[in-house]
């Protein structure tokens, strides 16, 4: 067991240091530039780490995107960031009480949601992120409102 967690954590240090050095739009490529490096992994497991790394996709232009580790700093850095990703991948914001759920494009949920989570605000409890949707669990329904109007103001730029 120990073995397979050194693995992983060497597995996991290589991924971070080819997106810092890589234009890796996909998870293809990232499993390619590993076997270069003489990790062996599937596309499943990348997959994984991807999710556990918290990396984000961000634009390249043209339609095109990367992976990038996720970039967090002060408060306001991330409000800066979560401005810019959710006028870029966020699609849609719902409510139900004090549950919001987040619509994203395909692959971004993880990313938003580590900044929400990074965001460190008493009025969210947590944030549950899958591919494409993230819940976020609001402390109470009056404050359900209120970030259903900030993440709607966030989108709008």
């Amino acid at each position: 067991m120990l073995g397979k967690e050194i693995g992983k954590d060497h597995r996991q240090k290589r991924i971070q240091d080819i997106i810092l050095r890589e234009s890796v739009s996909t998870q293809a490529e990232l499993v390619k530039l590993l076997a270069k490096e003489g990790v062996q992994v599937t596309q499943a497991t990348v997959s994984r780490d991807i999710n556990e790394l918290r990396l984000v996709r961000v634009p390249i232009g043209k339609g095109r995107h990367r992976y990038a580790l996720a970039q967090y700093g002060g408060d306001s850095d991330i409000e800066e960031q979560l401005a810019r990703l959710f006028q870029s991948f966020v699609q849609d914001v719902d409510r139900g009480e004090n549950i919001l759920v987040i619509r994203t494009a395909d692959g971004h949920a993880s990313g938003v949601a580590l900044l929400l989570d990074r965001w460190k605000r008493d009025d969210i409890v947590g944030t549950l992120a899958g591919e494409d949707t993230i819940m976020v669990v609001a402390r109470t329904t009056g404050e359900g409102e209120s970030l259903m109007e900030e993440f709607n103001a966030l989108m709008l730029g």
